[in-house]
């Protein structure tokens, strides 16, 4: 997760943007501070739904086996 500070700086670099002041060195800290954020929310979700089970209205589990896999390697690591 992204520190508060991080957060913080990404929306004042959003605001600054929107009135068109940013420099071009603050436009390349503004990208890797997004990239940075995609990267920890991307895996936030994938670790999210590694968690997932998916049952169906007989309550059998027809969770796919693609997300089977996963979960097992996960428990060898």
């Amino acid at each position: 997760m992204l520190s508060k500070d991080k957060i913080d700086r990404i929306n004042v670099l959003a605001n600054k943007a929107k009135a068109g002041e940013l420099t071009n060195k603050e436009k390349e800290e503004q990208q890797k501070l997004r990239q940075e954020y995609l990267k920890n929310l991307r895996s936030s979700f994938k670790n999210q739904l590694k968690s997932v089970k998916i049952v169906d209205p007989e309550g059998n589990d027809v969770t796919p086996q693609k997300l089977r896999d996963e979960k097992a390697r996960n428990k060898n690591h």
